[in-house]
């Protein structure tokens, strides 16, 4: 698909958002983002800026990272062709908004968002450019009102683009956010999609940039009904423990993880999705009847949600 807009109306919407979302978030929590931009100087394998923005043991966040990258590089990396082998070793530009929230209170789930453009230009060819993102939520004790909410709200700023988006990109995250060495779901879910480029260049940017705007609409409500829950050790060491199975899965399989690494990204820009304090137990089991096992048995399984 050739490009019909110039990438500063892409960037323009992608900075706006990220300071749309974290200074919403920042009157949430009752904290301040710190806010880093970075540069890549020429003559490094990737060029471009960004702009990392986090905010680190907050009230309500224990670290909440929303960043903004808008790179160039000389050639493709194998993770962003590997259902486009004809831009291999093309040169390219990347821009995207990524974040991951981890809160505090063991209630309130984890959250990820991602927005992205990504164009290539093969030798002697048209420039190619796809969208790609999506949400998901990652709870650590589930609630059926929590999951509906989330999944509807997805729902609802996809159907305007084609009423089988929704369903579509529900299962393209289902099949996504599976941590195959376990074989177990990460989450409850949301939408995911890539490589996307089939509502031509107009329909397939308004399609991302209502997937980002809908995101505070999906996960603050849910903020606002688990923060102030009271829980103890018991639910703090689940936490940790669940916690875990994020990292596994952004470290082994997470697409977007491994472009930044293999594009030679800003790696601590790149693993802000880390959360502060995490754990492992060898072979931990919940027992039967308790919150943590439906976790296992309600949640953590491919479902319809709306």
């Amino acid at each position: 698909m050739k490009a019909s807009r110039p990438s500063h109306e892409v960037r323009q919407y992608l900075t706006g958002l990220q300071d749309r979302i974290t200074s919403t978030v920042a009157m949430v929590d009752g904290g301040q983002f710190l806010v880093d931009p970075w540069n890549k100087a020429a003559g490094e394998m990737l060029q471009g800026d960004g702009i990392t923005q986090i905010l680190e043991d907050g009230v309500v966040f224990e670290r909440a990272g929303c960043g903004f990258s808008h790179v160039r590089g000389p050639r493709l990396p194998p993770s962003a062709t590997q259902h486009r082998p004809e831009l291999a070793g093309a040169p390219f530009e990347a821009m995207g908004v990524s974040l991951v929230f981890h809160p505090r209170n063991p209630y309130v789930p984890t959250v990820h968002m991602n927005v992205r453009m990504i164009a290539a230009t093969p030798a002697g060819g048209q420039t190619v450019c796809w969208f790609g993102g999506g949400m998901d939520l990652t709870p650590y004790y589930g609630f059926e009102e929590d999951a509906v909410h989330f999944h509807a709200t997805c729902r609802k700023a996809l159907d305007p683009f084609g009423v089988d988006k929704y369903p579509r990109f529900k299962r393209w995250c289902d099949e996504y956010f599976h941590l195959k060495h376990r074989n177990e779901q990460r989450g409850i879910g949301g939408v995911f999609f890539d490589d996307f480029s089939e509502l031509g260049y107009e329909g397939s940017l308004a399609m991302m940039r209502s997937v980002g705007d809908a995101f505070l609409d999906a996960y603050l409500p849910i903020v606002d009904r688990r923060r102030d829950m009271d829980y103890g050790e018991r639910e703090r060491s689940f936490q940790l423990y669940r916690r875990g199975r994020y990292v596994e899965f952004n470290l082994v399989w997470d697409r977007g993880t491994h472009f930044g690494l293999q594009s030679g990204g800003r790696s601590e820009s790149i693993l802000l999705s880390m959360p502060p304090l995490v754990s492992w137990s060898y072979n931990r089991q919940s027992l039967p009847g308790t919150p943590e096992d439906r976790l296992y048995r309600d949640f953590l399984v491919r479902r319809d949600w709306v």
